[in-house]
């Protein structure tokens, strides 16, 4: 009996490795639009996918990021610049890309872009500073969606968000947390929504990985900003003992994170291009898990 239901388990996994592997025809002629392409996931996936053949529309915040991966890259990749705080600069990048894609649609909208400072202590913080997280990661994440979903729609496409494993367990204060679990559940009613009309939406769940944003003393410094910036009374209450105590805790995240952004980008090229992509995808350190 349990060798029967042994073998069933083998049988399901490899049916399911295998199905996942089909992967969509003509990737030479679909066009993906992806944020935050200056540096991190959103650098690396563009550059990835741009060896791979596909019509990469990379958004950057600056003018020196989009001129760097212009120059790692081949002719297909364009860029545009994109703040996803304004909406007159959401306007102008759907434009650009309802331009290039024509009436053949995008194939893929990927939302990376995002920050995750100012971070601390929850009484450290103002409404300014999870307002300044929430604008970026979530709300403008949320617009840009919106704005192409259009483009998305006609083309029978995909929406690939990027959330946190802090989407789902908050470890400190701030914004982050609250806006990556803002994404799920965003995501997860925009897929319910867009599966009429055969448009599929991925969550990517990144663990802890060295990026532009993470690398070094980075959230040290996160902290000890905020720190700064606190009134007396609160520096009072909370007293010089509980910092110390809280900046070790941070430093320790740099031993347990990794420097091999592919497994992420792995995963969400996987979402873009799989036949039968999974909706729901955890990165850690060495899986890539649903």
């Amino acid at each position: 009996m349990w060798l029967y239901l042994a073998g069933l388990v083998v049988l399901y996994h490899l049916l399911r490795w295998y199905r996942e592997r089909q992967v969509v025809s003509h990737l030479q002629d679909k066009y993906v639009f992806i944020t935050g392409c200056d540096s991190g996931f959103g650098n690396l996936l563009a550059r990835q996918l741009d060896m791979r053949g596909m019509r990469v529309l990379a958004a950057c915040l600056t003018e020196k990021g989009a001129e760097q991966l212009r120059n790692q890259t081949s002719g297909r990749l364009e860029t545009v610049i994109l703040d996803v705080t304004k909406t007159e600069s959401i306007v102008a990048a759907t434009q650009w890309v309802k331009e290039r894609v024509g009436n053949k649609g995008l194939w893929g909208l990927v939302n990376n872009a995002g920050i995750c400072s100012p971070t601390g202590p929850n009484l450290w913080l103002n409404k300014e500073d999870f307002a300044k997280i929430l604008n970026v990661n979530l709300l403008g994440m949320i617009e840009v969606t919106l704005n192409m979903i259009p483009a998305v729609r006609k083309a029978r496409g995909r929406v690939v968000n990027v959330s946190s494993v802090m989407g789902r367990v908050a470890f400190f204060g701030g914004g982050y947390c609250i806006s990556k679990c803002g994404v799920q559940i965003f995501s997860d009613s925009l897929r319910r929504e867009l599966s009429y009309f055969g448009v599929k939406v991925a969550i990517i769940e990144p663990g802890y990985f060295k990026t532009a944003m993470t690398k070094g003393d980075s959230w040290v410094l996160y902290f000890k900003e905020q720190w700064g910036k606190t009134s007396t009374e609160v520096k009072e209450i909370y007293g010089e003992n509980f910092l110390a105590s809280y900046l070790k805790i941070v430093a320790a995240l740099d031993q347990h994170c990794s420097e091999d952004l592919f497994l992420v980008t792995d995963c969400m090229e996987h979402a873009l291009i799989s036949c039968h992509p999974r909706t729901r995808i955890k990165v850690e350190k060495f899986t890539c898990a649903q």
